[in-house]
């Protein structure tokens, strides 16, 4: 079969946004919570605490996200819920009110789809919440309830907060809070199709699933992308699996998942022994141990052999999300292995995603910390901000850096080269992990030119030609990446 995906996602330059601490409304818009004690937008945040972002504020915030470059969005979940992450869905057909409800998110929609900013919502649709109408029907009435076979019970009575009694219930990760659906009933699998189409039909770009390998239950998410594709043949569909996903990329589920194969060892490789444990040991990826040039360029080939090109051009490519520490946390401060990373990132095939705050040099450690609010413009690193900047510009500019192909050049020591192609335009990467500058030359096979534009960073770069190959000699600053091509 001929596997589809969307050509938008292959140009896309997206940002995850945790809606509760990128940014609260300025203008007097809302009708609910005018006088809420929120948190400290500037402390520390708390498992438990909001700090009263909203989805007018994200508004308010589109100028800004088009100057850096995001043509698209991922929201962490924004349906009605009590936590502060929206995990816990209490009304899938409803927009937390804490953000603005309903209202807000159809202006959000419009002012982002005037400026051709796409948007991607969170489906939680393997678990629900204690607080969900069906399952606090449960809960009140018990066996006598009519919504019973919605949820995998197991016994009376049910206990969903006193963890002195068993809970009765199958809750994911055994968190009670979390009562998992039961996907074999077709009433769930028909309720969860209808809340996707429903928000595909509202004007949604597409769904980014929470958690989807857990749901087993034969042709649900063969007919979840049939249903949504049927509204919209350009949605996208993106699955939440942090390992091996060729299972789910068969062209009849998901059209990508987040990259963090490609996380780890783009982690692993810039960061290498600065790498904080502690704040990736207990995580579902591996960004250590340390990598030189040779064996990140192994992890990224089979990588790249893993999927049909066609799925790698609309992966979710990051470095981190709300579920990981922050990069320069994890690389204990080290602002160099933030630029590399994002260098290698915004240069990879698949669409990049940058985590809110990342681009101005936020650190934070697991979550909570991870979580915070997006800082005042005065606290910015406004050098970060720059490089975001120019790296998304070079991709939006060089349609190379998109979809075309990705050839290794040179992979030994500190220093790893490619090239991306694309027809008669070529570019070529660079970078340098080590603490010393590396002089290198090498043979280059499968380039018609000669790139020797620098576009981004400084190096010394020379070309030689010898009877019919063609050599180039680079002088890479410590800590260093840069970008050759030719003017556009």
């Amino acid at each position: 079969m001929q596997i589809q995906t969307p050509d938008w996602v292959k140009h896309a330059v997206f940002y995850q946004i945790f809606p509760d601490r990128f940014a609260r409304s300025q203008q007097p818009r809302k009708l609910l919570l005018k006088n809420a004690s929120w948190e400290a937008w500037d402390e520390m945040p708390t498992l438990q605490g909001y700090k009263g972002g909203d989805l007018w504020g994200v508004v308010e915030q589109l100028d800004y996200l088009q100057e850096l470059g995001v043509n698209a969005i991922y929201f962490t979940p924004i349906f009605q819920s009590a936590s502060n992450h929206r995990y816990h869905t209490h009304d899938y057909y409803q927009v937390d009110p804490m953000l603005g409800g309903n209202a807000a998110f159809r202006d959000l929609l419009e002012a982002c789809h005037e400026r051709d900013i796409k948007v991607v919502l969170d489906g939680v649709f393997n678990h629900s919440s204690r607080g969900f109408f069906f399952f606090h029907d449960v809960l009140e009435n018990g066996p006598h309830s009519p919504w019973v076979d919605w949820f995998k019970i197991e016994g009376w009575p049910l206990s969903a907060y006193n963890g002195d009694f068993p809970a009765n219930y199958v809750g994911w990760a055994d968190n009670r809070a979390l009562p998992v659906f039961n996907h074999d009933n077709p009433e769930v699998r028909e309720y969860i199709m209808e809340i996707a189409e429903h928000w595909i039909k509202f004007g949604i770009d597409g769904w980014r699933l929470d958690v989807p390998f857990e749901i087993r239950t034969p042709g649900f998410w063969q007919e979840f992308r049939d249903r949504v594709k049927a509204i919209n043949p350009e949605a996208y569909i993106v699955g939440e699996v942090w390992e091996d996903s060729r299972e789910w990329l068969d062209g009849t589920q998901f059209d990508g998942v987040m990259n963090y194969l490609f996380t780890a060892p783009t982690i692993a490789f810039t960061a290498g022994d600065r790498v904080d444990m502690e704040q990736v040991q207990d995580r579902s990826y591996q960004p250590y141990p340390p990598l030189f040039a040779a064996e990140y360029g192994a992890k990224i080939q089979y990588l790249l052999d893993l999927y049909l090109w066609e799925i790698q051009l609309t992966q979710l490519n990051l470095l981190a999300s709300h579920d990981t520490a922050r990069l320069l946390s994890i690389a204990g401060g080290d602002k160099a292995s933030v630029e590399l990373a994002t260098l290698l990132l915004l240069t990879f095939p698949g669409a990049p995603s940058i985590y809110y705050g990342d681009e101005v040099g936020l650190p934070g450690r697991l979550d909570p910390d991870s979580r915070r609010g997006f800082p005042m413009e005065a606290n910015w690193e406004r050098d970060v901000l720059e490089y975001h900047r120019k790296l998304i510009a070079l991709r939006h500019a060089y349609p190379a850096l998109r979809t075309g192909r990705y050839q290794v050049l040179f992979a030994e020591g500190t220093v790893y080269v490619f090239a991306r192609i694309l027809g008669g335009e070529e570019l070529i990467v660079a970078v340098n992990i080590g603490t010393a500058a590396v002089p290198v030359n090498f043979q280059v096979t499968g380039l018609q030119s000669q790139p020797s534009q620098m576009l981004y960073g400084s190096a010394a770069a020379e070309w030689k030609t010898e009877g019919e190959s063609n050599y180039l000699s680079l002088e890479l600053p410590p800590r260093s990446g840069c970008i050759l091509g030719s003017a556009n």
